[in-house]
């Protein structure tokens, strides 16, 4: 069923990136979201993502994103990744709330 709805530009952000990450349509993550959101229970995916695909979800449902062997992060240290981790999350917050970086 066709549905038109008016939501935040950055809801709308957030779902298309997901979408490309997990390498799904925004359709069947919208639809995945609602029926969380609804306490249904998940059916299965349609489509499963190429074997190449960098991203994988994990056994927990995170998604896994993997990278080749001479990626810079293969050679950094947890506490270096995770600072990354953290600048990276602090300037997405800054970005959301429309303040200066």
């Amino acid at each position: 069923m066709k549905t038109t709805m008016d939501l935040p530009d950055e809801l709308i952000r957030e779902v298309k990136l997901r979408a490309v990450v997990q390498g799904r349509t925004v359709k069947d993550l919208v639809a995945e979201f609602l029926r969380q959101g609804l306490g249904m229970e998940p059916i299965g995916r349609t489509k499963n993502r190429p074997a190449s695909s960098m991203v994988k979800i994990g056994a927990k449902g995170l998604p896994v994103i993997r990278c080749t062997k001479n990626a810079p992060a293969t050679r950094m240290g947890v506490a270096k990744l995770l600072a990354l981790e953290q600048e990276t999350l602090k300037e997405e917050d800054l970005k959301r709330a429309r303040l200066p970086l």
